[in-house]
């Protein structure tokens, strides 16, 4: 369900910047989660899934950084 209106009167926060912290938290859970899965792959010594999931856990941690840059300057008024 999509709405044509802003619901940051709801939260206390505009949409735009409710979106970007949630998807900050949303990279970090999955690294943390990734973490889980790469320890699993690597008791099992496959290190092919490892690998995977070492990659898409640098890629979660990158779109963290760049989705705290962003929030940072728009919450600093740029």
């Amino acid at each position: 369900m999509t709405s044509g209106t802003e619901t940051g009167g709801v939260t206390g926060t505009p949409d735009k910047d409710y979106n970007l912290i949630w998807y900050v938290e949303a990279c970090l859970n999955n690294a943390l989660r990734l973490e889980t899965y790469i320890q699993d792959a690597e008791r099992d010594k496959d290190t092919e899934v490892a690998e995977l999931f070492r990659k898409a856990q640098a890629d979660s941690r990158k779109g963290a950084e760049l989705g705290k840059a962003l929030l940072r300057s728009r919450l600093d008024g740029g």
